[in-house]
């Protein structure tokens, strides 16, 4: 039993990276499936811990090396999986000075790794033998039982009227007044000091000012969806990169910030991206991306490129880029 409860652990956790990882590229209707996913594998972990502090207590008597290792990947996997619970329920956003999302996805990610030097010290190798009828068996009812305690919870969450059941499909918390728009930047971007004035937007080697832009004033209603955990729909004013671009000009677009910060679009999607110099009908502020930004309809926080200064047409693939940003 031990063995298979470390390997079903290993399967769970590659599943959840997975799932996770996935979940922060996606901002659409097809994520909802990926996200259950990823709470129902996490639920399959507290399932399991039952057997696993057996297995645990059994392994602290005989005092073999590693044994700190093993402390600190189930402090990571608490962590893990208490603030993916506080996040999903809406409780509490904050961990003093960072996001409950910052530290579900810093642990998580500490978690595999710490997992893995685990298997490398005390592997544990599948056989054919595995799968065999008991082990289905097993592996139903542990699938079974996450999936109850995954219902419980969001019924926990409806019954006491927890922020929680009015989340996004993504798993982000609305956050309704633009005022209250947290200014949040991808890994190390910082905030530039850039004038309305005397800043310029090269679009396919022509170049625009900041009162061109704003006269189009092309409208969209569009959800801005964070993968820090929150999401804010707004009215977004400026232009649509179809009126500044030819459809048949190349394969993709390449939406460049001032910081150096990029994303790649598929040129057919020229007209539903927005080149935003207000929102809500006010000028965007500095750590909101003015004095101009990207608008990216149905995809997550950071395709939304900030301080946008270029935007380029070339025949590269729209998916040649990394899923996410490495900078």
């Amino acid at each position: 039993m031990g063995r298979t409860t470390n390997l079903a652990l290993l399967a769970l956790t590659g599943m959840a990276l997975v799932t996770g990882v996935v979940a922060f590229t996606m901002g659409s209707a097809p994520v909802w499936f990926v996200v259950t996913t990823h709470a129902v594998v996490g639920f399959g972990v507290v399932v399991l811990t039952r057997w696993k502090t057996v297995i645990a207590r059994r392994g602290m008597k005989r005092r073999r090396a590693g044994t700190g290792l093993s402390f600190a990947l189930a402090v990571a996997t608490l962590v893990t999986i208490i603030t993916g619970i506080l996040q999903v329920s809406g409780l509490s956003d904050r961990i003093g000075p960072v996001s409950v999302m910052q530290v579900h996805v810093a642990t998580g990610v500490a978690t595999t790794v710490l997992l893995l030097i685990h298997f490398t010290q005390r592997p544990v190798r599948p056989r054919k033998a595995d799968l065999n009828r008991r082990n289905l068996i097993r592996v139903g009812g542990l699938i079974g039982a996450a999936g109850l305690a995954y219902m419980a919870t969001e019924t926990a969450w409806r019954l006491t009227s927890a922020p929680g059941a009015e989340r996004r499909v993504t798993g982000s918390h609305q956050i309704s007044e633009p005022t209250s728009v947290p200014a949040t930047q991808w890994l190390n971007d910082t905030v530039p000091t850039l004038s309305a004035d005397d800043h310029e937007v090269r679009v396919d080697g022509i170049s625009f000012d900041i009162d061109q832009l704003a006269g189009f004033d092309d409208a969209m209603t569009a959800t801005l969806d964070c993968t820090g955990g929150w999401y804010t729909t707004q009215t977004w004013s400026g232009v649509r990169l179809h009126r500044l671009i030819k459809a048949d000009s190349g394969s993709s677009i390449v939406v460049r910030s001032a910081t150096g910060y990029w994303r790649r679009f598929p040129i057919q999607d020229a007209d539903r991206l927005l080149l935003a110099t207000s929102m809500a009908h006010e000028p965007l502020a500095a750590g909101h991306g003015a004095p101009v930004r990207l608008v990216a309809e149905g995809r997550r926080g950071f395709w939304w490129v900030k301080w946008v200064s270029r935007v380029d047409i070339d025949n590269l693939p729209p998916w040649w880029q990394p899923p996410l940003p490495l900078a």
